[in-house]
Parts: structure tokens; sequence; C-alpha cells
């Protein structure tokens, strides 16, 4: 039965990735070359999915908490984003692009919280299976990135959204099958709160919590300059299929996602963190390096790609898992969405804006060649930023009790 369960949940979520990575990653290069807007405009658009992250919480909460089945309300939310993805490549100018890219996000992104709040509530063994059931979603990533450079050649095309959004009508479909779970918090004495997820809010009063909670919000803004800035990097160095070649992120992805389960068995949550947290300094100091490394230049930049597993899943999938522990059981749905809020919420919205504004700030007066960009110092505030958060998190997470507890029970 949980065999079952785990390949139902592994195609659930290499769906939804399919739809993420089919237009996430190129966007910025079909915003910049083919409809020609500026880095702000590009920032205010990769911030969409901020919004929708920050709305997620709530319509969680709200709804499927409340009054509505999961899977229910992932089939609408599936649907009904497809066919918004169908009408965004109709808007040609910015100021009709970015609010139905508004209005998509907040479809997409709750079907993320939804989504691990579901495998979370299914699986018998959490912390050993949900890392496994995740590998589906890289694999989905890597088939989305080839799909549309190899097979589209369309990254600077519209064919991009036209991708995702069959692929979300199918997504939409396809989540009637997953296990039917009920809402959580139904009864009288249910308070307002708690329908909004507000009570998770309590898990602040922790101080090693909270500590996570502004790591992970200061984290989150050098970490959107990749985001935003990779994929048109690489565009005006010249290299074709980009998408595909930037898909190799999520081949080290499986990787480090099977690796996970181990990681923190044997280091536990500060030091897995800590080195994800590492990691992304050192992919920041990689790129700012490579942008005049000539001979050595293609290996920096595809060792900043291939450091994406340590980078995501060892910050973002543990700290899932983290805030999954801390977290009781009325409350987990609402603790998925608090940590949605602040990692694709307000980390991403001041990211992504931070990054399209650098982006435009080092915009080159005449292009040289191809590069349109200072790249060296798009790239050089992020790797310092990050080594900041690093800094505040060593010296003031703690780690969890009960995880302390349990290494010294197997000694």
């Amino acid at each position: 039965m949980q065999a079952q369960l785990k390949t139902k949940l592994a195609f659930f979520m290499f769906l939804q990735y399919f739809i993420w990575g089919s237009w996430y990653v190129s966007m910025g290069t079909y915003l910049s070359k083919t409809l020609q807007f500026d880095g702000g405009q590009i920032g205010l658009a990769y911030g969409a999915f901020a919004i929708g992250a920050m709305i997620a919480p709530f319509l969680v909460g709200l709804l499927a908490d409340r009054y509505f089945a999961s899977e229910k309300l992932l089939a609408f939310l599936g649907i009904t984003g497809g066919l918004m993805l169908f009408a965004l490549p109709m808007m040609t100018t910015f100021s009709s692009f970015y609010p139905m890219l508004i209005i998509y996000c907040c479809t997409f992104v709750p079907t993320l919280a939804l989504g691990n709040s579901l495998s979370l509530r299914h699986l018998d063994n959490q912390k050993r299976d949900f890392p496994l059931v995740k590998t589906l979603s890289s694999i989905g990533w890597i088939a989305a990135g080839i799909t549309l450079s190899v097979v589209f050649k369309g990254e600077q095309s519209a064919v991009q959204f036209y991708v995702a959004g069959a692929t979300s009508i199918i997504f939409g479909l396809f989540s009637l099958t997953l296990p039917h779970t009920p809402p959580m918090k139904t009864g009288k004495d249910v308070s307002m709160s708690e329908i909004l997820g507000l009570d998770a809010l309590a898990l602040l009063k922790k101080p090693s919590f909270a500590i996570f909670i502004v790591c992970m919000f200061l984290i989150c803004i050098p970490l959107y300059f990749y985001f935003v800035n990779m994929n048109l990097y690489v565009t005006e160095l010249g290299w074709e299929f980009s998408a595909a070649k930037m898909s190799l992120a999520q081949v080290s992805d499986v990787i480090f996602l099977i690796l996970l389960p181990f990681m923190l068995s044997r280091l536990g949550y500060k030091k897995t963190i800590f080195i994800g947290i590492l990691a992304w300094a050192a992919r920041y100091f990689l790129l700012a390096g490579s942008v005049d490394a000539v001979s050595m230049q293609t290996v920096m930049v595809f060792s900043a790609i291939l450091l994406h597993g340590v980078c995501y899943d060892f910050l973002f999938i543990a700290g899932q898992l983290y805030v999954d522990d801390e977290a009781n059981e009325r409350m987990r749905g609402a603790a998925q969405g608090l940590i949605a809020f602040i990692l694709w919420g307000v980390g991403a919205f001041v990211g992504t804006h931070l990054a399209g504004s650098s982006q435009a700030i080092h915009t080159l007066a005449e292009p040289i060649g191809n590069i349109a960009h200072d790249w060296y110092n798009i790239w050089i505030y992020p790797a310092w930023g990050s080594v900041a958060v690093l800094v505040v998190f060593v010296i003031f997470f703690r780690e969890p009790k009960k995880v302390v507890k349990a290494e010294a029970e197997n000694k």
C-alpha cells in the first residue's frame, strides 16, 4: 500500500515541477530578449511568484484545512492554472503580462505547500520517504528543461507557457487520484487564527525556530539572484540549449535528495543546513570568478550549476523536514504554509526585486559583443550576502532537542 502511495506521490511531484521548470528557468530570457522588458520589470515578474506564495498560506489555511479535501483543491488549482498559462502568451506588454502572471502564481504556489502537507500526512516514515519522493520533482524539472530546450528550442519563445499549461491540466486531473485528505481543522472549537494558519506563529516562541525563520528569509535575498539571472547569463555567454544544460542542476538534486536522509541522521539539522547555506556562497563565488576566467569559465559555471543539489536539498528540503518535526499534527499544514510564505513569499519578493534591480543597474551602456551586463558585480554581492547569513546561522541556531537526544541514544 505504501509502495503504491509513494509511486503516486512521486509522479505528482514530477508533474508539479515539470510545470514549474517549463517556464520559470527561461522566463527572464524570454522577457528580456523577446518582449524587451528591462531588468526591473523582470525582477517584478519573478516576484509574482512571491506574491502567490504570500497568499498561499491563507488560501491553504482557509480552504484546505477547513473546508475542502486537499486533492480536490489541487485539482481545481491545476486546471485553473493551466488555463491561465494558455492566456499568458497573449500578454505582450508589462502592464498586461504582470497582473496575469500574478493571478497564475496564486493558483500554482499553493500546490507546493498543499503537496508537501498531503505527502507528509500520508507517508509512514516522513524523514526517510519524503526526500525519496521528492527526487521525482527534480526529474520533472530536468524533463521540462530538456523538453523546452531540445524539443522546442523555446527559451526565448512563448511555447514555454503552452507546455506548462498543458501539463498543469494533466496535473489537476491526476490530483484526483491522490489519497483522500479531508480538512483537519473542523469543529466548533476551531479559532480564526487556526483557520488562517496563524497558529503556526506560536512556533516562533522557540528561539531556534525563530532564528531558523530569520535565516531562511535572509538567505532568500541572495539566492534569488541565481533564479532571476542565471539563464540570461549563460545566454549572453553564447550557450545553446541553455535550459537543458541548466537542468544538470536537478541531476545533482536527485543525488543529494537520496543522500539527505543519511546526512540528517548523521549530522542533524544544523550541520546539514549549514552545508546548504555554504553551498550558496560557493556557487556565487564560482559565478563571479567565471566572468573573467576565460579557459576555466565553462568549468566554473557548470560547477555552480551542479552545486544545486546541496544548495536546494540541504537548505529547503531539510528546512521543510525541520518545520514538520517542530510542528504538531494539528498545525502541520499551517507550519508548511509558514515556511512557504518565507521561502517563496516575502524572501522571494525582496530577493527577486533586488536581483532585477541589480540587473538593471549593472546593464552596460554599450554591450560588449553578446555581453550586455556587468556580471561580476551581479554575482559578487549575493556571494558575500550568503556568507553573512551563514555567520548568523552558525552563531545563533541550536539543534532541536529531540535530535540531540536521538543522537545520544544511538551512541
